[in-house]
């Protein structure tokens, strides 16, 4: 069973936005339900009546990216609207344990959203009753993905979505056919044995170092974000390292948004209307069922723009939702 561990206010700052004044900051550990621990950054609203209870909201993404980046920049900013709110790290990533590192999971990296409505839902101040949870890139995915599962998710917001698992099994804009995906397949397993024969694990291949200025537009935008002082963090894998290659085949097998018609709950989806990744947002609002579902689009943002680009991130819109949903 999932149970909290101490926290401890952050001696450092160490986050890639400025800190504000009227939020308090604290790390807080808790364990998932396949004995991971996950490390994240607790915001609450300074100033606040210390016997009420709040709604609260986990957040995690974008993928390969941790808590001190753009998944904080949104806690911080919701703390300050009178949330509490928790970043953390996902399952194998960042300060959060699990080995080998730099591992993606579709279950456990859902797990780990639901993990963290346990602990919100056990803390003191927190209304367990007004729980919302908000990914971000290929959380986005994993977050509609929890809501299909967890019905203590009262309200859920997918940012900037990517579906990993359509995107590994299938490419961009769907282009690899079962004939490619076969050959993929096999070469991804051939590396399986190479692995447990080295005891080490292959890298994918990440964010060059330069730019050589060929790249697709949307490769310079992520590049503009992690590899440059707007978004580096040491500890984020899209700035300084590369998901394990063999990650790839659990999300080419396991579709995560399978059940993500059955969502009762509310959510809001949320995408740049000039994002090469706009179509996962599409889609998935297409099967989602209810009056409480809405899709935004955000004229002339791009993938990275809601990353963190307050003129363009609907925070405003975002509070409506949940106070009209929690």
């Amino acid at each position: 069973m999932a149970q909290a561990d101490k926290t401890s206010k952050t001696d450092k700052w160490d986050k890639v936005f400025a800190q504000s004044e009227a939020v308090e900051v604290q790390k807080v550990r808790f364990k998932n339900r396949y004995g991971i621990t996950l490390v994240g950054d607790l915001y609450t609203p300074k100033n606040t009546d210390k016997a009420a209870k709040l709604p609260a909201i986990a957040i995690a993404g974008p993928f390969g990216a941790v808590k001190e980046q753009a998944s904080g920049f949104y806690a911080q900013t919701l703390a300050k609207r009178g949330f509490i709110t928790l970043a953390f790290d996902p399952s194998y990533t960042g300060e959060s344990s699990g080995e080998p590192r730099n591992v993606a999971s579709p279950d456990i990296n859902t797990e780990d959203f639901s993990a963290a409505v346990d602990y919100l839902s056990n803390l003191a101040g927190v209304d367990s009753h007004k729980i919302a949870i908000l990914g971000i890139c290929g959380f986005g995915g994993f977050a509609l993905n929890a809501a299909a599962m967890d019905t203590r998710i009262k309200a859920t917001i997918a940012s900037t979505m990517y579906d990993m698992t359509r995107v590994n099994a299938r490419g961009y804009f769907d282009a690899m056919d079962a004939k490619a995906r076969q050959k993929l397949k096999e070469s991804l397993n051939a590396q399986r044995t190479k692995d447990f024969k080295s005891g080490t694990y292959a890298p994918q291949g990440g964010l060059p170092e330069k730019l050589s200025g060929d790249e697709p537009q949307f490769i310079k935008d992520y590049f503009d974000y992690y590899k440059t002082p707007r978004g580096f963090h040491k500890r984020a894998i899209n700035s300084n390292g590369a998901w394990n290659l063999t990650s790839s085949l659990s999300l080419i097998n396991m579709p995560i948004l399978s059940f993500s018609d059955e969502i009762q709950n509310a959510v809001l989806v949320i995408h740049g209307e000039k994002a090469h990744s706009r179509y996962f947002s599409e889609d998935a609002y297409k099967k989602l069922k209810g009056e409480n579902k809405e899709l935004l689009l955000i004229p002339d943002a791009n993938h990275v723009d809601l990353y963190d680009n307050a003129s363009k991130i609907p925070f405003d819109k975002i509070v409506q939702f949940l106070g009209e949903n929690l």
